[in-house]
């Protein structure tokens, strides 16, 4: 088991009993867990890919997609967390707050209330606020943001690494996390940009 793991900044730290459902009880390193969900993530694409018209709005789906991205990881994958964390919402509201995301959104796709890269950007931005898996979060948000374009809006993705990974530290990472805590403020405009929206 990894033992001491360092936490980037904008990461979501596990507590001990998360860590204990690592699947791989080898992994000693970031290095190498990064790795194999790097491998989970890309399957997880795969099967995303092969999916025509899913529920894509729903708690159903939502498990599901992170189950298929870290599932062959974590044992707590597709499970909402039950610990608090340095972000996020009450774990006995994500439920709730998630059925509220999903509902607004079927609501913007409905009645065009926004162009697909705002909506994709703002979906984003409120899954991972309410930051609803113990881990994956980011990624997980990013991903399903994209599907949302795809699959209901029939839009390219978005380049979220614009060239650089989101989840190393460099300058695109930190203006994507400051971008994020503009958007908590209710200043949507960074994100929008960095999604390539305005």
């Amino acid at each position: 088991m990894i033992e001491n793991m360092e936490y980037k900044q904008g990461e979501t730290p596990l507590d001990p009993d998360e860590m204990e459902d690592l699947k791989y009880p080898h992994v000693t390193t970031r290095g190498e867990l990064n790795h194999l969900e790097q491998a989970n993530i890309e399957m997880g694409l795969r099967w995303l890919t092969r999916q025509r018209n899913p529920e894509l709005l729903t708690d159903v789906f939502a498990r599901k997609l992170h189950k298929r991205l870290f599932g062959d990881v974590w044992r707590w994958a597709g499970s909402y967390r039950l610990t608090e964390k340095n972000i996020g919402v009450d774990p006995r509201q994500i439920t709730v707050q998630l059925r509220d995301i999903f509902d607004d959104v079927q609501y913007w796709i409905d009645h065009d209330t926004y162009e697909p890269l705002e909506a994709a950007a703002r979906f984003h931005h409120r899954v991972v606020k309410v930051h609803p898996f113990p881990n994956g979060n980011g990624r997980f948000s990013r991903i399903i943001a994209d599907a949302l374009l795809e699959k209901l809006y029939d839009h390219a993705r978005i380049d979220w690494g614009g060239g650089f990974a989101l989840t190393e530290e460099n300058e695109r990472r930190q203006t994507y996390l400051q971008a994020l805590r503009d958007a908590d403020g209710g200043d949507y405009d960074g994100l929008f940009r960095f999604v390539g929206y305005r």
